[in-house]
Parts: C-alpha cells; structure tokens; sequence
C-alpha cells in the first residue's frame, strides 16, 4: 500500500528512492520475524526469512548504487511513511513453529504482493525512465516467485505443523 504517490509525475531519482524503500522494508520485516521466531535447526522458517532479508538487503543495495551513479548525493523528496507493506510480508505471518516450507509460502505472497504493486503503479507512470524501472522491477518479482515455487517444490508437503494449528495458544508455565 502506497500514500500520498502521484505515480504520474514520479521522476526516475523518486522512482529509485521508493523502491529502495521498498526492499529496505521487506528486509526489516524479514530480519524481525527470524529474531522473533529464533532459530530451531537447520534450514528452518529462520533460516528462510533470513535469506529473504539477505536477498532483499542485496536488491536494495543494487538500488542505492544505481541511484548513487545517476543522482549523487541528491536529497531523496520520498520517505518510509509513503510506503507500508508493498513488499514485506503482512504482520502476524510469522508463526511459532511454523515449517520453512510455511514461511517460503509467505515470501511468496509478499513477491506476488510486490509484482501487484508494480503492474498498478505502471498504470499511471508518465516518464519512460520510471517505467523502465518499474518494468524491470515488475520482471523481477515473477523471477522471484519462479525462485520461490521452485524451493517450495523441493520442500516436503507435510513438513511442520499446520497453519491452523500455529494460532493453538499454548497454556503459560
């Protein structure tokens, strides 16, 4: 979800910034949700969100450099509060005991969720620079949820509990 974006007068350099944005959101949430599940064994739902911070952390890296050669130092006209969830995966997703192939299902949904975001904003993009990006970026989700399917493919079906029984409220000790 976006506030306050007039997508038509977007210029490349306010293109750049929300999608740095963007990433540096998804990799916030992602890094929350592993420190709040806390790792259990190898190859986790941990483990699966770290990589997704990680994979997001290194596309907005891309980003920043890309838009560091082309607009310097430049002050950014966007901010963090034009932004909420556009790619990070919705609060409360992150469950305990939830299987790496349950978490992978919510990277997924977050890549589905960004590829969205991209093909409405382009309804409404004036400049072809911004339009390239977002094409790009648009190209580069369903890249990602290739990715994703892929690993939920090599997954085990029944692997975890089920979603349904991760919001079982356990009795305190």
């Amino acid at each position: 979800m976006t506030k306050n974006i007039d997508f038509a007068a977007l210029d490349l350099r306010d293109a750049l910034d929300l999608a740095i944005l963007i990433e540096q959101e998804a990799q916030e949430r992602y890094t929350e949700f592993a420190r709040e599940l806390g790792s259990r064994y190898d190859g986790d739902a941990t483990d699966v969100f770290l990589s997704m911070a990680e994979n997001e952390a290194k596309h907005g890296q891309q980003l920043t450099e890309r838009r560091r050669l082309l607009f310097g130092d430049q002050p950014a006209r966007v901010d963090a509060s034009m932004v909420w969830d556009v790619e990070a995966p919705e609060y409360g997703e992150a469950k305990p005991y939830m299987s790496a192939r349950q978490a992978t299902s919510v990277a997924l949904e977050s890549e589905q969720k960004a590829h969205a975001f991209y093909v409405e904003a382009l309804k409404f993009v004036q400049s072809p620079s911004v339009r390239d990006l977002f094409e790009e970026l648009r190209d580069e989700e369903v890249m990602h949820q290739q990715i994703l399917r892929g690993h939920l493919a090599k997954l085990p079906a029944d692997e975890g509990p089920d979603k349904e029984l991760d919001n079982i409220e356990l009795p305190a000790l």
